[in-house]
């Protein structure tokens, strides 16, 4: 099937805005694989201190031909997607030896759950706890030891980290190994239900906790499709991963194997064998479309649209929301996976998962197969499903039908013609809004506004019954150089009250939600942040503000905002406690949210 005209005059558009910057990044990892292995470039005593305690591995290591792979690890039992990953290491190890090679673990990087610091201080150290990944994995791989890198990580704004390092490091090969979700729990319909019974005192706290305890209960990534999950789906649609990799659960006998033939890969495609793949090669303007794509066709996670350019800027490629939303336009929304639906992704991985999605939208022309991949040439491979066989990973034709078109349906009849995002502009800045969990008849909202400096003072003015009419409530202050960006997930079930009471009512925020919040419609990242005087500093109590998610415009009607002087808030409180004082240079230097809110890059 011909490319589609959009994602072709996207992709070009995106190539001809990083001509510049792709050119001096792609000029740097030649000038560094030229070099050669690594290694070659220590003194004795350089690598007589690496290898010194890697015992029957040691003989390897010294011999410049036997390839060696870094292992960057997010590893931590407190994080359930990662625990599973204790064992990897050994398992890598186990499994280049066996192959002719060795491994060794280069580092480890933090690794923090949103799910325990929702609406909790430390929230706000999430977003910039990319950057520090990045960089944590740099130093890791800054030894010069290591011929390619494995990347151990699932979630939130671990993966991105990764990313951003696995590009800066692009001239050796990198692949990423999933952990696979936890088996299927509590439904998320009912726990989102419970959620919104505590937010009226409806239900006690005993509840509540049985509910959050039912449905994150064991090891493995949370089930529903939110930030940990579509990023998961970025790395198949990416070229990153093996070929469906992502959704298969921990402990099993598959993952092992997956784990085992990723080493396998991890070995031959370094610059010592005979299919070097940099992961610069991998990481061009295409796959990052192609990400994109999958993103709208999944109705993944808006913190992509703030990690992806991140990521790209990583690689010298910049992506805008215009970027976005035009992809969007032309994508079909394919799946229904909570919260834009009732299943979770183990019921979206057995319909057909991510092989069958991405074998429909090659047939539809929305998907570049001409791409490099870990795997091997074009994106065509990942349409096929791993089996386990004696032991091994062999590959055979995926499902190539929708086994529940409740969850997965065909591009040619999807779930919405759109992928559900499209940006907005006006007089209030840009932003984003989700709409693909959002019902049609609140893609407008037009209502006076209320303002707010914290999600707490929300949550008050809730309590005390003070939203009695159609309101745009705007929550301000919350952008990366104010707080940090923290996610405003704990407004959601107040919100949804709000609107199950027959209110028209809407979110706009300088700040981020949650990848599994939905059925609000919420313009967020609006930029320039009220802490840049951005015009969400302008709005006041009682204008009317209206959301037009069908036309891509956000505005204050009838007010001439130029007139007026911006709002300020005592931030000083933003500066201390739970390590906040260590991260004043992120908060001091962070990019606007638009462009990826970096610091690192």
């Amino acid at each position: 099937m011909p490319l589609h005209p959009k994602v072709a005059a996207v992709t070009d558009r995106i190539k001809a805005r990083s001509e510049a910057t792709r050119s001096t990044y792609m000029d740097t990892m030649a000038r560094a694989a030229a070099e050669g292995p690594r290694r070659a470039h220590l003194t004795c005593g350089n690598q007589a201190h690496a290898y010194a305690a890697m015992g029957e591995d040691k003989a390897a290591l010294t011999d410049a031909r036997s390839p060696n792979i870094g292992i960057i690890t997010a590893y931590n039992d407190m994080l359930s997607a990662h625990q599973p990953f204790e064992r990897y290491p050994d398992l890598i190890r186990e499994a280049a030896r066996a192959a002719g090679g060795t491994a060794q673990v280069a580092g480890g990087v933090p690794a923090m759950c949103d799910g325990v610091t929702q609406g909790q201080t430390g929230m706000e150290l999430s977003l910039f706890s990319r950057d520090v990944i990045a960089l944590a994995a740099g130093v890791g791989l800054s030894h010069n030891v290591f011929d390619s890198a494995i990347y151990l990580g699932v979630c939130d704004k671990i993966v991105p980290g990764l990313v951003m390092a696995a590009a800066t490091f692009g001239y050796i090969p990198g692949l990423f190994m999933p952990a696979g979700p936890m088996v299927s729990g509590l439904p998320n319909d009912e726990k989102a239900r419970v959620r919104q019974q505590f937010a009226t005192g409806e239900v006690g706290r005993d509840k509540l906790m049985e509910a959050e305890m039912a449905s994150y209960h064991g090891p493995g990534t949370c089930t529903f499709y939110g930030t940990a999950n579509t990023n998961q789906m970025l790395m198949e649609f990416m070229g990153l991963h093996l070929p469906g990799a992502s959704f298969v659960n921990p402990g099993t006998p598959l993952r092992d194997a997956l784990t085992t033939a990723g080493t396998e890969r991890a070995l031959e495609i370094t610059a010592l064998g005979n299919d070097y793949r940099p992961v610069c090669d991998i990481l061009d303007e295409k796959a990052f479309v192609n990400g994109i794509v999958g993103l709208m066709a999944t109705g993944g996670s808006t913190n992509l649209v703030i990690h992806l350019p991140a990521m790209a800027r990583a690689a010298g490629i910049i992506l805008d929301l215009e970027d976005f939303s035009d992809l969007s336009e032309v994508t079909p929304l394919m799946a229904k996976v909570y919260p834009n639906g009732l299943a979770d992704v183990n019921h979206f991985h057995a319909a057909g998962g991510l092989g069958y999605m991405i074998g429909e939208l090659l047939n539809a022309g929305l998907l570049h197969d001409d791409t490099k991949t870990v795997a091997g040439d074009g994106l065509e491979l990942y349409t096929q499903e791993p089996k386990l066989t004696d032991g091994r990973i062999t590959y055979a034709p995926g499902a190539g039908k929708s086994h529940n078109e409740k969850v997965l349906r065909p591009a040619n009849d999807p779930f919405h013609p759109t992928g559900g995002l499209t940006q907005l502009s006006g007089n209030l800045g840009r932003g984003v809004i989700k709409t693909s969990a959002v019902a049609e008849e609140r893609h407008i909202v037009e209502a006076p506004a209320r303002v707010f400096h914290t999600q707490d003072a929300v949550k008050a003015a809730f309590k005390a019954g003070e939203f009695t009419e159609d309101t745009v409530i705007v929550v301000r202050f919350q952008g990366p150089k104010s707080n940090g960006m923290p996610e405003l997930h704990g407004l959601t079930p107040t919100l949804a009250v709000l609107q199950d009471r027959g209110l028209r009512v809407a979110l706009v925020t300088d700040g981020r939600m949650s990848g599994a919040s939905g059925k609000v419609p919420s313009a967020i990242h609006v930029c320039p942040e009220a802490a840049d005087d951005g015009p969400i500093s302008l709005v006041r109590d009682g204008d009317v503000i209206r959301l037009d998610a069908t036309k891509g415009t956000i505005d204050v009607l009838g007010v001439d905002l130029s007139t007026r002087t911006p709002a300020t808030a005592d931030l000083s409180g933003n500066g201390n406690g739970v390590g906040r004082e260590l991260f004043e240079v992120f908060r001091k230097n962070v990019g606007l949210a638009a462009t990826g809110a970096g610091v690192a890059v």
